[in-house]
């Protein structure tokens, strides 16, 4: 079959990529290859002979893999070569790849039925350190764990605990006598200037504890309801870094980091001069009638935010902090609206995360869009109030009264938990710059379990993070596996693939039938899409952001089809990768992305 051949389908493609491009907004990530936090993929095999079969005395004479064997793991894709003997007298053999423990379970099984001269075969399975706190309400906190809404925190937390980082809580201010906050904390400071906003008796000072931010009706205009005390920077600050291991309540993300409470918001909230005050003081600039901070944060978390596209006095504050080196992390908003209408969701140079509840899919209430770049345990209460997100609070209704624990929801609630992450990063690698941080959670996302439209690049994965931000790729060495989830015949449904060297196993059903799968190229990498259909003819396209091919692979049935191509920005990139139907018939392909 000549390439010629094949050019009035290219056409047709490339109508049926206009209409694909009408669903380009919807995020598709439903793909996950498996990672360094899942146990469920190896690059070995254990097999034991039995005693004194032909097999075993062969194999005492040295490096053995029986012919029959080498042919079944060859129909797989796989090739064996012996590795050791262990304790118990097993040969260990290592494999080309990595592949999920099912699919060599079933080739397992097939190689014990064809000789009978195993008595055992199985993969050698791969086992983590896993830290699982004493904090008695930890079973609380879905959002630190591995369920469809979790971050991975647990899996993390044998790598970084966040030591030797300050994360500023830049909100109400905190009950630092918190059980759970007790000694977690540096000096802070209180930027509210107003007296009456303070709610404290007095304007700036050095106190940032939270007096309570209730009013009464139409304190806050005419018309404005009352309202008890929030508690919510305390709510907050409990999620970044509660203590951990101390036998009370819950635990944070980073939960050996300090928290460094800035207080901007009282009785009615808060004002854009203060807030772009306490960026630039809580990130070790200059503010004056301030002292200067003496232990200055290397992550600032605003939980907070208005109307409005993002001002001037925000975005050079924020400008301000990252030029320290410091990384900004704020709520995306919970009006069910784009993002991008809302300060200071939609600044430059910020984390905006959108908020998903425990199935992974974005929570009812969460801002969503472009400027959007990840999301993270939020909460969804709507199901139950243990949907929420759990964490340290008051219960005075006014001013304070007892320190207690309580479920909120909100972007409010999501960003710490990304705040939490940075915060494990920056321990892990303290030279790291705001870009490199925002790169390595981004681009480490997991795929979104359930719809989350436009809510960035997936689910923040704590584990992967800190494998990015150590320079490493987040699969093990030589790539996971995925499985093509239906249906993802659009660019707007393409499954994310998150990890280089995935290969992916997929099928096309019908000979109408078309495969997309999305891939955020990180700047300089060159993307490569291997398609092996074995006998039928399947052909590969790559396409930009925008929809136009920049790269094909189109060669006839029975041959091996490859497409590349190159991020040459300075920005993370989306590439779409698509698998389309040409001759041959229908069935099975596997599709390698390595970047």
């Amino acid at each position: 079959m000549s390439i010629s051949k094949k050019a009035p389908q290219r056409a047709l493609l490339s109508l049926c990529l206009s209409v694909g491009l009408m669903g380009l907004a919807q995020a598709g990530g439903m793909v996950e290859a498996m990672n360094a936090d899942s146990a469920d993929t190896t690059d070995r095999l254990i097999i034991k002979y039995r005693d004194g079969s032909d097999n075993a005395r062969m194999a005492a004479d040295g490096a053995f893999v029986p012919p029959g064997l080498a042919r079944m793991a060859q129909e797989t894709g796989l090739s064996m070569s012996e590795l050791k003997v262990n304790g118990l007298g097993a040969r260990v053999y290592k494999l080309n790849r990595w592949a999920s423990v099912s699919e060599l379970q079933s080739m397992a099984a097939r190689m014990k039925a064809a000789d009978p001269n195993i008595e055992y075969i199985e993969p050698d399975r791969r086992m983590y350190a896993l830290m699982t706190p004493n904090d008695p309400d930890y079973s609380k906190l879905w959002g630190m764990g591995s369920g469809n809404g979790g971050i991975r925190a647990n899996t993390a937390w044998d790598t970084a605990t966040g030591s030797g980082v300050v994360v500023a809580v830049i909100d109400t201010g905190i009950r630092a006598s918190h059980p759970d906050l007790a000694g977690q904390t540096v000096a802070g400071y209180d930027m509210i200037a107003d007296t009456a906003t303070a709610n404290d008796g007095n304007g700036r000072d050095s106190d940032p504890s939270d007096p309570g931010d209730w009013n009464t009706a139409g304190q806050c205009g005419s018309g404005s309801r009352a309202s008890n005390s929030s508690w919510h920077g305390t709510h907050v600050a409990g999620t970044v870094a509660a203590k951990g291991n101390n036998s009370v309540g819950v635990i944070g993300v980073a939960f050996n980091a300090k928290i460094q409470a800035v207080r901007v918001l009282g009785r009615c909230g808060g004002y854009t001069s203060d807030i772009a005050d306490a960026i630039i003081w809580s990130s070790g600039g200059t503010v004056s009638g301030v002292p200067a901070n003496a232990t200055p944060a290397k992550v600032l978390n605003l939980s907070l935010g208005g109307g409005g596209a993002c001002d001037t006095t925000t975005q050079n504050a924020i400008n301000s902090a990252r030029s320290r080196n410091a990384t900004v992390v704020v709520a995306a908003g919970n009006s069910n609206q784009n993002a991008a209408n809302f300060n200071p969701a939609s600044c430059a140079g910020v984390i905006s995360v959108a908020a998903v509840g425990p199935t992974g899919g974005r929570a009812p209430y969460s801002n969503y869009g472009a400027v959007v770049d990840v999301a993270a345990p939020g909460g969804d209460t709507s199901s139950g109030s243990a949907n929420g997100i759990y964490s340290t609070l008051n219960t005075g209704t006014t001013s304070p009264g007892s320190d207690s624990y309580a479920y909120y929801q909100g972007t409010s609630m999501a960003a710490p938990h990304v705040a939490g992450v940075a915060a494990l990063l920056y321990q892990v690698k303290p030279s790291a710059t705001p870009d490199q941080i925002e790169a390595a959670i981004k681009n480490s996302a997991r795929a979104f379990p359930a719809t989350c439209s436009q809510c960035g690049t997936g689910i923040v994965n704590a584990a992967a993070a800190i494998t990015a931000i150590n320079g490493g790729t987040t699969e093990p060495p030589g790539g996971g596996t995925a499985n093509e989830v239906e249906s993802n015949n659009t660019m707007g449904t393409a499954n994310l693939v998150s990890t280089s060297n995935t290969t992916v196993n997929g099928s096309l059903s019908t000979t109408s039938d078309t495969d997309y799968f999305r891939v955020n190229l990180p700047a300089g990498k060159t993307l490569t899409a291997t398609l092996n259909g074995g006998s039928k003819d399947y052909d590969l396209y790559i396409y930009n952001s925008s929809g136009s091919t920049v790269a094909s692979g189109t060669k006839p049935a029975g041959q091996i089809d490859t497409a590349s191509t190159t991020n040459t920005g300075t920005t993370t990139q989306t590439r779409y990768v698509r698998v389309v139907y040409y001759s041959g018939g229908t069935g099975t392909y596997t599709l390698n992305l390595k970047w």
